[in-house]
């Protein structure tokens, strides 16, 4: 039985007498609230919060002395659970290893890695093509992209910026290389998600959701580049980046996965006899 809790007497198991609720605490604790909150505010808010103190600790002082005031709560017998018998358990006897997770066998990293530098040099050129068909220079996309990174009243006018710049070629071609590579391992990371789509994932859903993010983010890193950048070409160019990176995936040999690999394989130590080669064609 709780502290308070009192049975009814003459009638133990149908009511208990609990203390009676009050609402006065809060009144209290609210009026300290409003005491200290007016002495940022208003002297107003002071005195209001000291009425209510007052108001909350007389009122709680009265309900409790001299004599507490309960209340008394009627009680219902719990009923005795049933017994229910456990359930019985089929168990199988495993005739093979673990269970395989799904996918047994993926592209590995490195087939990302070199399928993002071969879409690296596609995208360059459907951003050449962009050049040259909207401004008649290939070097208008390559300027603009590392020109974007500069203040913008030190960027140079549209005309200017459709010659080539030694400093700014190669500034964009290490950047754009760099980023490519980065893609691309991710790229090869992301693949044992769609193991027999490489070109879908590179293609379709690595483009929407990239386009999708640069285009919500651009403006605040680069505003410079969001006003000039012809978002169009840019989802096409990288289209054609995942898409060439999907051809390239695809003409690499599947490996492997080592899930199923006692830990002393993995770890590449030596130890014969732990795995079962199989047929030679599977090692």
């Amino acid at each position: 039985m709780n502290q308070g809790e009192q049975h009814v007497t003459g009638q133990p198991d149908t009511a208990v007498v609990l203390p009676a609720p009050t609402a006065w605490p809060f009144v209290l604790a609210l009026g300290v609230a409003l005491i200290f909150a007016g002495l940022l505010t208003s002297a107003s808010i002071s005195v209001l919060g000291a009425v209510l103190y007052l108001s909350g600790a007389i009122g709680w002082f009265r309900q409790v002395l001299p004599h507490e005031e309960h209340e008394v709560v009627p009680v219902a017998p719990a009923a005795e659970p049933e017994a229910v018998p456990a359930p019985e358990v089929m168990r199988l006897r495993a005739t093979q290893g673990p269970r395989a997770w799904l996918p047994l066998k993926i592209y590995p990293v490195s087939a990302g890695v070199k399928g993002g530098m071969a879409g690296a040099v596609a995208m360059a050129l459907l951003a050449m093509l962009y050049g040259l068909i909207s401004h008649g220079s290939i070097w208008y996309p390559i300027n603009l992209l590392a020109g974007s990174l500069y203040e913008q009243g030190d960027m140079p006018s549209v005309e200017e910026m459709l010659h080539f710049r030694l400093g700014w070629f190669l500034f964009g071609l290490a950047l754009h290389a760099t980023i490519s590579l980065l893609v691309g391992l991710l790229y090869g990371a992301m693949l044992p998600m769609l193991p027999n789509r490489p070109i879908l994932l590179g293609g379709v859903v690595a483009p929407l959701v990239w386009t999708g993010l640069v285009y919500h983010v651009l403006g605040l890193i680069n505003p410079l580049l969001d006003q000039r950048i012809n978002w169009l070409w840019f989802a096409a160019s990288q289209v054609a980046f995942g898409v060439v990176a999907g051809l390239v995936v695809i003409r690499h040999h599947k490996v492997w996965t080592s899930q199923n690999l006692p830990f002393a394989v993995r770890a590449g130590i030596e130890a014969p006899g732990m795995v079962d080669h199989g047929d030679e064609g599977d090692r």
